[in-house]
């Protein structure tokens, strides 16, 4: 499978100019072919295809004086410009369709310097290459200091410059992972766990274990609101109100990176240590329209649930989401009987058929590896539910007879 590897990057004074341009320029091809696109469609005329897009925006701008600066990065950096254009609208037509999956995607619209994230993208054509001194060394640029946090595992055929809203620069490449040599970094595992996900507690797995939720955002909330208040009092344009800016990014990206080194740690043991994994299907955009919508953002379900997901499919393992629907707090995990829905305060309760006292999270857990089918009995087989034959009243046509039939 595919990962993508994030590092790290230091680049000089020149060196940031050098990206500042990169990045402008790529930024107008794809304005102009979105532009171009445009304007095709309000003239009644077909999208003008890729190789004339090239030729116009790219061979024929340079000619001119209005564009000539665009000779000044590498020909590459344009045309993969012209690329995420091309992809962009192929995503919105799927979308229209109903080709693709997920979230309904609008149309392109024109990037700003303005946005919070800046990228590049040099693929094997532009000759870059990783130095024997270990610096990245890119097209019209030059080599530009990177904090390898980790070795590559294969050679890639790509690098992805990106600078975020807090400044910093990293460089993203496209690995190819071995299967083979992820099956043996990964130690064999026949157990198997439940996951329920909540506020009080992060995580509550099936064997009791919890895991408390370091609240990042909460506790930085301190911080970020003098930073925000500082940033209001600054005139719009001003030099002063750039700063401000950047010192809040720096904030909101702190605790980002905090969150993100957090879902990794638990997700990577889980991983490691079972065979099997199952969570539950939260309605997380449902959760995030209530008043404990800073509280579900602050956890990052989704991000977590995404981990657990390509790791197990990365290393082997199996990882199951049952449907969001499932009554897991409301039945008993001994006897298995619906004791009715219980309000959020309601932490431990007693089952009143079999007298075993639950804490409400613990018994979500279970009940969740229960309904994936990963519980045992103390015979060791699978609690699956077998298959309910119909009743009559069920089957046939209704208006008429059908004779005898055995249940």
């Amino acid at each position: 499978m595919q990962l993508r590897y994030v590092f790290r990057m230091y680049p000089e004074p020149g060196q940031r100019g050098a990206l500042a341009r990169a990045f402008g320029c790529a930024r107008v091809v794809f304005n102009d072919a979105v532009r171009a696109r445009r304007d095709a469609r309000a003239a009644g005329k077909r999208y003008p295809t890729s190789a004339v897009l090239s030729k116009t925006l790219i061979t024929q701008a340079k000619a001119r004086a209005e564009r000539a600066w665009l000779a000044e990065v590498s020909q590459v950096v344009l045309q993969q410009a012209l690329r995420d254009a091309d992809a962009a609208y192929a995503n919105f037509f799927a979308s229209l369709k109903g080709e693709r999956a997920g979230a309904r995607v609008g149309e392109p619209r024109f990037r700003s310097r303005r946005d919070a994230r800046q990228a590049v993208r040099f693929t094997a054509n532009a000759r870059w290459k990783i130095t024997e001194g270990g610096r990245l060394l890119l097209p019209k640029i030059g080599e530009v200091v990177v904090k390898w946090s980790r070795a590559l595992p294969s050679t890639p055929s790509s690098v992805t410059v990106v600078k975020d809203a807090a400044g910093r620069y990293f460089a993203s490449f496209v690995i190819e992972t071995d299967p083979e040599a992820d099956a043996a970094a990964m130690p064999d595992a026949t157990r198997s766990v439940g996951i329920d996900l909540g506020l009080t507690h992060f995580a509550v797995l099936s064997d009791g274990t919890k895991i408390d939720s370091p609240r990042f955002l909460r506790r930085a909330e301190k911080k970020l609101k003098k930073n925000q208040k500082n940033l209001a009092r600054k005139r719009k344009g001003s030099k002063n109100r750039e700063k401000a800016r950047v010192k809040v990014a720096r904030a909101h990206a702190k605790v980002a990176d905090a969150r993100r080194e957090f879902h990794h740690q638990p997700s990577t043991k889980l991983i490691r240590e079972n065979q099997a994994v199952a969570v539950e299907d939260l309605a997380v955009k449902g959760l995030a329209r209530t008043r404990m919508a800073k509280s579900v953002h602050d956890a990052g379900w989704s991000q977590f649930t995404a981990a657990l997901a390509y790791k197990a499919e990365r290393y082997g393992r199996t990882f199951i989401k049952i449907d969001r629907f499932e009554p897991t707090s409301q039945v008993c995990s001994t006897c298995g009987h619906h004791d009715g829905p219980k309000t959020l305060h309601v932490r431990e309760w007693t089952c009143t058929a079999c007298q075993t006292v639950h804490d409400r999270d613990v018994n979500a857990a279970k009940n969740v590896k229960r309904a994936a089918g990963l519980a045992v009995t103390a015979c060791g087989a699978r609690v699956r539910p077998g298959l309910i034959p119909a009743r009559c009243e069920e089957t046939g046509s209704h208006g008429i007879p059908t004779g005898n039939c055995a249940a």
